[in-house]
């Protein structure tokens, strides 16, 4: 059995994860990457995607849809500050299709720079979003 560490997920409004696990998987920048106990120190941005939490290593606990962030990691806590957090299990499949047929619609119909980055940032998520309400863990995660 691994060795446990912190987990903190934080959103603007709350505290919503503060537990003991043996590994959690995080969106970030440059791609997803693991954190265990004993990790070295990094910050890094978080893009649109699945945080999957492992109380143990060789099961998912639970998925956590997140919009964006920072991540902060020491060698024994991973701190998310995520802008908004959805457990995947609540995101209903037709509600996230429809939101990408509209996000798709907004970026054809922006008449400006600013409101094109609006629209792709809103597509982006809803492709996030999908892809998550449509497969399981990532590729290379069990």
């Amino acid at each position: 059995m691994a060795e446990k560490f912190a987990f903190e997920l934080v959103s603007p409004e709350k505290l919503l994860v503060a537990q003991q696990v043996e590994m959690v998987v995080v969106p970030g920048g440059d791609g997803y990457f693991g954190v265990l106990k004993g990790h070295m120190s990094m910050l890094s941005t978080v893009q649109p995607g699945v945080i999957d939490v492992y109380e143990q290593r060789s099961a998912v606990s639970s998925r956590l849809f997140v919009t964006g962030g920072f991540a902060e990691v020491t060698p024994e806590r991973c701190t998310v500050l995520a802008e908004e957090v959805v457990p995947v299990a609540t995101l209903d499949r037709a509600k996230v299709e429809q939101e990408l047929r509209d996000a798709e619609e907004d970026v054809a119909d922006a008449k400006t720079p600013g409101d094109k980055a609006v629209a792709e940032r809103a597509l982006k998520l809803a492709q996030a979003k999908l892809t998550a309400v449509t497969r399981g863990a990532p590729a290379g995660h069990a």
